[in-house]
């Protein structure tokens, strides 16, 4: 089992009586993952990560850091540093001497400091750019000075809040990549805080959604996707398709769920309690469609529908498919076949749907919630 290099146990932060920023929150982070706090403004993420900086202190609970209690220890006595979106350089100093700034803080030789700038601004892809000025360089040149001087001083945990917020679309993308790349060179454990869940897609290990002071599911960027467990994640992590049904028994690895409307669908089994009613959910690109009504092909999940709507969105077509009287449906297709006579599909179509049980996804209620706030 990897070495955990943080663990919150029962951490809870209020401001003022009535305000709880964070909630009994218990979450371990393993030695050299890239671990995210996604979630929107206000479910905090970001009041997390200062409490494990030490920017804040907990109201209640317990903070180690590689099995050392720093609950109430200042930032200067853990072994972390932090990675702001504003970036933080001091504008007198050049690029070398922003870079350098915490190894002289720390009195380290001259000879050592040049070698481990020259190998900082390497691994940032960045050398020659020792004698420049923060106000010389772009955004994107800032933000990987100020990772540089984070990690120079290597410490165990690397914390970045929303390290990308001020970049434009083109740049925030490429830095992803690069992120991921140094975090992987250099096997520091970073922990990061976003809103931006392609942000936290692409570049996390592990994944702690965050919604009202604590996580509602943790897992990998795959799990979460594909297995959401709770209405807020299938919503935040994409568009999700919910119907509501009542379990009406087993069909060998399948339980058998009639949904508003009279159809039958399949639930691979071991997803589903023992309860009579259920949600369940299915992601907009799992689905195939077809004109016409489906041919009832076992064990596929099969529904009939119109079209009542379609947007062009260049790679892929956006349905929406009203299924019986009122539940509406959002189905992705690709535009390979797509003809000179414009969409494949028109609305008021009459179609088919379909997709295997194995992509659908079964939210749990809110009493049982097990991920809130567990690792």
């Amino acid at each position: 089992m990897p070495e955990i290099d943080v663990r919150l146990v029962d951490v809870t932060k209020r401001f003022g009586p009535d305000i709880v920023a964070v909630d009994h929150i218990n979450l371990e982070v393993r030695d050299g993952e890239f671990f995210s706090l996604l979630g929107p403004s206000g479910c905090g993420k970001t009041t997390t990560l200062r409490m494990i900086g030490g920017f804040e202190q907990p109201t209640s609970g317990l903070i180690e850091l590689q099995g050392r209690d720093v609950t109430w220890l200042p930032p200067y006595r853990r072994n972390v540093n932090t990675v702001f979106q504003n970036y933080a350089l001091f504008p007198h100093l050049s690029i070398y001497e922003n870079v350098a700034f915490g190894l002289r803080r720390r009195k380290v030789p001259d000879r050592e400091i040049r070698t481990r700038v020259a190998e900082m601004l390497r691994l940032v892809e960045l050398p020659g750019y020792e004698k420049r000025r923060p106000g010389q360089i772009s955004g994107g040149q800032a933000q990987r000075v100020a990772l540089a001087r984070a990690l120079i001083n290597r410490p165990a945990v690397l914390l970045l809040d929303e390290p990308l917020g001020a970049l434009d679309l083109k740049l925030r993308k490429q830095m992803q990549v690069e992120l991921k790349r140094i975090q992987q060179e250099v096997g520091i454990t970073f922990i990061y805080v976003t809103h931006d869940q392609e942000e936290a897609m692409t570049m996390s290990d592990r994944i702690a959604v965050m919604n009202a002071g604590h996580y509602e599911q943790l897992g990998s960027p795959e799990e979460l996707y594909e297995r959401p467990t709770t209405k807020f994640v299938a919503g935040f992590l994409g568009i999700s398709n919910m119907l509501r049904g009542t379990r009406l028994g087993d069909d060998g690895a399948y339980a058998t769920v009639q949904v508003a409307g009279g159809d039958v669908l399949r639930v691979p089994r071991e997803r589903l309690n023992a309860h009579a009613d259920v949600e369940i959910g299915i992601r907009p690109e799992k689905i195939r469609m077809v004109a016409g009504d489906t041919p009832a092909r076992e064990p596929m999940n099969c529904l009939r529908g119109r079209i009542v709507d379609a947007s062009y969105m260049g790679v892929s077509t956006q349905y929406i498919v009203r299924v019986g009287d009122e539940t509406d449906l959002t189905v992705y297709e690709q535009n390979v076949e797509r003809t000179e006579a414009g969409s494949l599909h028109r609305p008021g179509d009459s179609v088919g749907l379909s997709w295997t049980p194995e992509h659908t996804f079964v939210i749990r209620d809110a009493a049982g919630v097990e991920a809130g706030g567990q690792a």
